[in-house]
């Protein structure tokens, strides 16, 4: 079931992101950047913060009682940036990130946006495949990759983020 995270849904949200994104938990799943950066990919603090900014809704997948998934987004006023989407190591190659990029889909349209943008990392070339067989495309556009107090780029290729969009 994919329904709004709220506060309550933080802690939960912060070990999904973060077992998604980086560390040992990570590399079960193959969308895993821990071959390019260690360190958090957010803090709790940071993911509360993002909750309480109403220009944000994270949407969670929930499966018997537990978060599996989840993606921001964010209303950038004539588009919807997309972000963090995580779906469990264990559980990746079911569709599960399909269903949540459909349900962004329909967010997107509800606020009578018909843009949706995101940034990848431009090596990440598996990611970026998958993402452009659900109809996002390379507008050509490279924005710095920027670390954070925690991020530790582990990699000698140069990081730097690609935009993609899809026009619904």
């Amino acid at each position: 079931m994919i329904t709004i995270a709220t506060l309550e849904d933080a802690s939960a949200l912060e070990k999904l992101i973060n077992s998604a994104y980086r560390g040992e938990t990570s590399k079960k799943g193959w969308a895993t950047e821990a071959n390019l950066l260690e360190g958090k990919r957010i803090t709790l603090d940071e993911l509360e913060e993002i909750i309480k900014n109403k220009g944000n809704t994270i949407l969670k997948y929930t499966e018997n009682n537990q978060i599996i998934g989840s993606v921001l987004l964010s209303n950038k006023g004539n588009k919807l940036y997309l972000g963090m989407l995580a779906i469990s190591p264990e559980l990746q190659n079911r569709g599960l990130g399909k269903k949540l990029l459909q349900e962004a889909e329909v967010h997107a349209l509800s606020l009578g946006l018909t843009k949706i943008v995101m940034t990848v990392i431009t090596i990440r070339e598996k990611l970026i495949e998958w993402y452009n067989r659900y109809g996002y495309v390379d507008t050509g556009v490279r924005e710095p990759f920027l670390l954070n107090d925690y991020d530790a780029i582990i990699t000698d290729q140069h990081l730097e983020f690609m935009v993609l969009e899809k026009i619904l």
